[in-house]
């Protein structure tokens, strides 16, 4: 039996050329499309295909371990290419399933040929399959690491959008706050509100908080924190926006704004800082 497994195994090895251009042009039209766009040439993709058909052919008679690990790299490498090529994951996939077939189709036609012992094909199907599978596997893995990488992007970049610091005159800007505080956003702020005031050279920063839903004693301690971290690097804070309803609360809770200046709207704190708004006649 061992003898056949590595007949079956060269056969495999001698042919991977041959299996790889059966698999780059199966029946699947759409990912031979997408296979024809893409960045990498034909007869290197047919190079590299050839390479883990050759895999599994050596799997049937060399050090299994060696073997998958060959295969775990190639498996990487090929999901990278896919990425980067923008072919789906299913089309991906739908190209390993490939390789199952045409190695099955070469196995069928020498078992017409020679007769095998049963087992032979029972045993070849032990060795391949979980091949396959790590490939499949492998290669899920590493796309869902790019869609993650791609979402942390994403989610990132609006995170920074929700902290917008915008220049009104030189050395003033507001920041308009919409949406609820917790103490990972109240960092993003800090960090957001610093790195602008440096940049933009800021000695008055406006914080306009009527589109905060709730200020309880937590987002008021987080406040707290972003004003002296922000009076820390010489840049005066103001708060504004604090609806009725919300000062109610505030009292209730016995939260203490001393020593922050507030103001009833923008309009106000703009005035306190000289800026007002004129009306240019025709």
């Amino acid at each position: 039996m061992k003898d056949e497994l590595s007949y079956i195994g060269k056969k495999i090895v001698d042919n991977s050329l041959e299996l790889a251009k059966k698999v780059i042009f199966h029946k699947d039209t759409l990912l031979n499309e997408q296979i024809i766009r893409s960045s990498m040439p034909i007869t290197e993709r047919v190079d590299y295909r050839a390479k883990l058909i050759g895999y599994f052919g050596e799997a049937l008679y060399e050090d299994f371990d060696i073997i998958s690990d060959k295969v775990t790299a190639w498996a990487i490498r090929a999901a990278e290419i896919a990425i980067n090529d923008h072919i789906s994951l299913s089309s991906t996939l739908r190209g390993i399933h490939a390789y199952r077939t045409v190695i099955w189709e070469l196995f069928t036609e020498e078992l017409e040929k020679r007769e095998f012992a049963p087992v032979t094909m029972l045993d070849v199907s032990k060795i391949i399959d979980p091949l396959l599978d790590t490939v499949c596997g492998i290669i899920g893995e590493e796309y869902e690491k790019h869609n993650h990488k791609l979402m942390q992007i994403a989610y990132t970049a609006l995170e920074e959008l929700s902290v917008p610091v915008v220049p009104i005159v030189e050395g003033v800007a507001v920041v308009p706050l919409v949406g609820g505080i917790d103490t990972h956003r109240a960092k993003l702020i800090m960090d957001i509100t610093l790195h602008e005031s440096g940049h933009l050279k800021l000695t008055n920063l406006i914080f306009d908080v009527s589109g905060v839903p709730i200020i309880d004693t937590m987002v008021a301690n987080q406040l707290f924190q972003i004003v002296s971290a922000l009076r820390l690097t010489g840049v005066e804070v103001s708060i504004t926006g604090i609806r009725p309803e919300i000062a109610q609360t505030i009292v209730n809770l016995g939260v203490d704004f001393g020593g922050i200046t507030t103001m009833a709207n923008m309009k106000q704190a703009l005035s306190e800082l000289g800026i007002k708004h004129y009306r240019v006649s025709s």
